[in-house]
């Protein structure tokens, strides 16, 4: 066990406000130390703009979702769990570093690149003995040629042994690329070719053939099948329901999926049809892993967490509301609100999360490194953000510590400012007031109540100032 001392600022309990140090114990090793034999592996499913209600066991009726929802049956469903951002680039770097948006600097989809020397959780799990995998969209090295490759924000340069997918944020938006990438060499996808049209901007597929989500799909199984006997980390980072923007502007539909499946007689419009074959079409995958570990016999070695990088979109021509893919949130991704950062969370791992659960701990993406490293019996950085919740994955509720607050701020849309504590929210658009919520009685945020407690708003902008946080929107970086 280990403690690191870090600045709390303002820390609530009620109404009381306590300054002063804050100080976070990391139980490093006490649970793999526990556990005899092997550690865990530990698999990290992140879909790309799947919003809090598109999944059935959150509450979604018309987009078939079985797999997922018996994912949430076997384990533990998260009802008040952040994204790292409002959008995927930023959320992506929190995830890595276990650093909130203050932190990482990046408050916007602009590019970025890791520069090598951040600790990611794929280099701490390596150097307890984990051989570290990903595949699906990376978004932070820029790598969009051979004479790239050696860019020190490649994954191979950041932790992962190894990577199939997209490098190029941009390029993760076609569906029917000509390429992937394997860890610094180029893979020719069968059959797909670029189409010349100006308005397709280098991203639309002329000639479609080889879906690039299977083929992720089927490099994530294999990378299991070929690592089960050892410890691993794999990170599965589909980019599907995401839309392929410049289809949207091509054909009027930037859904793009194979087959409309279940839903090819549906009275719905096409990209609503695309829309929900994606959902079902990752759904099937999702068994096909679960099923996969059982075939193994790892299930029970292995904790697989299933959630979203953002809130849900509405770009292609899909409109958000067709499917109610907020749920009872207002917002969607790009907004402050809560349906553009709170995602679906579920943890299953058999013998040690019980089956059926649900937890209220507020939580978010930076929580997942000293998450991840307290498995593994490794030390997270002293400057992390985040908390280990692994008490609450394994019922110990008692020991789980809590967030003083939770913090974003984005220059995405209108630039925005959002601060939760306990169950107050405050949110600050560009030229805009403050406005607060209570999320326990007005999840929606519909009810503005910062006029009526004033001295809750100061209290809660006090712990920004103690902390250095920007209390104003930030322009894009």
């Amino acid at each position: 066990m280990f403690c690191v001392s870090r600045p709390a600022g303002v820390v609530f309990w009620g109404m009381a406000a306590v300054t002063g140090l804050l100080t976070v114990c990391m139980r490093t090793d006490a649970h793999a130390a526990d556990s005899p034999g092997r550690l865990p592996n530990v698999i990290y499913i992140m879909t790309d703009d799947l919003g809090y209600g598109d999944l059935g066991c959150y509450g979604q009726q018309v987009v078939q979702t079985p797999n997922i929802d018996q994912l949430a049956a076997d384990g533990l469903r998260f009802t008040d769990h952040y994204a790292g951002h409002t959008v995927c680039r930023p959320s992506r770097l929190v995830l890595w570093t276990g650093q909130h948006v203050g932190h990482t600097g990046l408050v916007g989809n602009a590019s970025r690149s890791l520069t090598g020397s951040e600790a990611t959780v794929a280099q701490l799990l390596k150097q307890k003995g984990y051989v570290t995998g990903g595949v699906g969209k990376w978004a932070l090295g820029n790598v969009d040629s051979p004479a790239d490759i050696d860019n020190p924000g490649h994954p191979n340069n950041n932790g992962f042994d190894y990577w199939f997918g997209y490098m190029n944020q941009g390029n993760a938006h076609n569906y029917y690329p000509p390429y992937l990438w394997e860890n610094k060499t180029q893979v020719t996808l069968p059959g797909n070719e670029l189409s010349t049209a100006p308005n397709a901007r280098g991203r639309v597929s002329a000639k479609k053939v080889t879906y690039s989500h299977d083929v992720m799909t089927e490099k994530a199984l294999q990378f299991v099948r070929d690592h089960h006997q050892d410890p691993f980390l794999l990170h599965i980072h589909w980019t599907i329901p995401h839309a392929n923007n410049e289809g949207g502007r091509v054909n009027q539909d930037g859904m793009e999926v194979p087959d409309y499946g279940i839903y090819a007689d549906r009275d719905w419009p096409n990209p609503e049809k695309g829309f929900a074959a994606m959902m079902t079409r990752m759904d099937g995958d999702v068994g096909r892993l679960v099923g996969l570990l059982k075939e193994l016999k790892i299930d029970e070695e292995t904790l697989v967490i299933f959630t979203s990088d953002n809130g849900p979109h509405q770009e292609g021509n899909h409109d958000a509301t067709f499917f109610q893919s907020s749920g009872p949130l207002t917002g969607i991704k790009r907004s402050m609100h809560e349906g553009g950062i709170r995602v679906p969370l579920i943890a299953k791992w058999p013998g040690k999360i019980a089956p059926g659960t649900t937890t209220d701990l507020p939580s978010a993406f930076w929580d997942f490194l000293p998450t991840a490293c307290e498995l593994a019996g490794a030390s997270a950085p002293a400057d992390t953000d985040g908390i280990s919740y692994l008490p609450t994955l394994l019922g110990d509720h008692k020991n789980q510590q809590r967030h003083d607050y939770l913090y974003w701020g984005s220059s995405e849309g209108k630039t925005s400012v959002g601060v939760r504590s306990g169950d107050w929210k405050l949110v600050k658009y560009r030229g805009g007031d403050w406005r607060l919520y209570n999320l326990a009685e007005d999840i929606g945020e519909q009810k503005n109540l910062a006029a009526k407690h004033p001295a809750r708003v100061q209290e809660m902008l006090a712990t920004l100032q103690a902390d250095g946080l920007a209390e104003e929107p930030q322009r894009k970086k």
